[in-house]
C-alpha cells in the first residue's frame, strides 16, 4: 500500500510538472500573439484568448486527467447578458468561465495586468481593472464601464469573494457585482463549482477527477436592493456547494 501511494504521488507530480511547463510555454507564446492583436476589434482578440483558454483546459484534461461537467446551461440562454457571481476556489474557473459566457468582462484588481505574459494576454480582452485602494472610485468605475459592457452584449464576471477560498470555506462576499446589476437593471446568475478539490489554491499538484459546475437560476434585480440580491446569490451558491463535495475513493 505504501509503495502504491508513493507511485501515485509521483505520478501526480510528474503529470503536474508536465502540465505546468507546457502551460508556461503556451502562455508566453500566446501573450505575444495577443499583443500583436491589440489593434483589432475585441471580438477577434477575445477569440484568440478563447483558443488559449481552451488549449489550457485540453492540456489539463489530457495530462492531469481533470475533466468537467456542467448543469443549468439553459439558465444562460434566457438572457443576452448579465452579471455572473461565481464561487472562487481555483485558477481553473478563470479559464473556464471566459469561454462559457459571451465575451465576459472580468472585474479584477489592476495589479493582475502587470503580471508578465499572463497579464498582457488578459489586458487584450478589456477587463474591468480596478484599484482596490480607492473603493469608492473603483465602484464608480465598475458601474460606468460595466454598463457599457452589458449594453454591448457582454457578460460581467465577478468573483465576489475577491480571492480564492479553499473548499469548505466561505469567503467574505463583496457587494460590487450586485450593485452593478441593480444600478443597470441586468439580472444576476450565480455559479457554483468544486474546482478547488482538483486544482487547489497555491498547490502545484493537480488531482484527477471531474469538476462539477452548476449554473444557477436567474436572479432579477429590478426594485431590489443590492444587499438582497447579493444575499440571494450567496445563499444559492453556498447551499449548492454542500452537494458538490466529491465522493471519497
Amino acid at each position: 500500500m505504501i509503495r502504491k501511494n508513493i507511485f501515485y504521488s509521483l505520478n501526480l507530480f510528474v503529470r503536474s510538472s508536465i502540465f505546468s511547463i507546457l502551460m508556461l510555454i503556451v502562455t508566453i507564446l500566446y501573450s505575444f500573439i495577443c499583443l500583436a492583436a491589440f489593434p483589432f476589434p475585441l471580438r477577434y482578440r477575445y477569440k484568440l484568448v478563447s483558443i488559449y483558454t481552451s488549449a489550457i483546459l485540453w492540456l489539463l484534461k489530457v495530462i492531469c486527467r481533470i475533466n468537467y461537467q456542467i448543469e443549468g446551461v439553459e439558465n444562460i440562454s434566457k438572457n443576452r447578458s448579465g452579471v455572473v457571481l461565481s464561487k472562487h476556489q481555483s485558477t481553473w474557473e478563470t479559464f473556464f468561465l471566459q469561454g462559457l459566457f459571451h465575451q465576459a468582462a472580468i472585474i479584477l484588481k489592476r495589479e493582475l495586468l502587470w503580471i508578465p505574459f499572463f497579464g498582457w494576454g488578459l489586458a487584450t480582452i478589456d477587463p474591468i481593472a480596478i484599484n482596490r485602494s480607492n473603493m469608492s472610485r473603483a465602484m464608480h468605475q465598475i458601474i460606468i464601464k460595466g454598463r457599457k459592457c452589458l449594453e454591448a452584449g457582454r457578460w460581467i464576471l465577478v468573483f465576489p469573494e475577491g480571492t480564492r477560498t479553499p473548499p469548505g470555506k466561505v469567503g467574505h462576499y463583496r457587494i460590487g457585482g450586485a450593485r452593478l446589476a441593480v444600478a443597470t437593471g441586468y439580472p444576476v446568475i450565480p455559479v457554483a463549482h468544486n474546482a478547488g478539490y482538483f486544482w487547489p489554491k497555491r498547490s502545484f499538484i493537480k488531482t484527477p477527477g471531474t469538476i462539477r459546475v452548476v449554473i444557477g437560476p436567474v436572479i432579477k434585480t429590478e426594485g431590489r436592493p443590492a444587499e438582497e440580491v447579493l444575499a440571494k446569490a450567496k445563499y444559492w451558491i453556498e447551499e449548492t456547494m454542500l452537494g458538490l463535495v466529491p465522493l471519497q475513493k
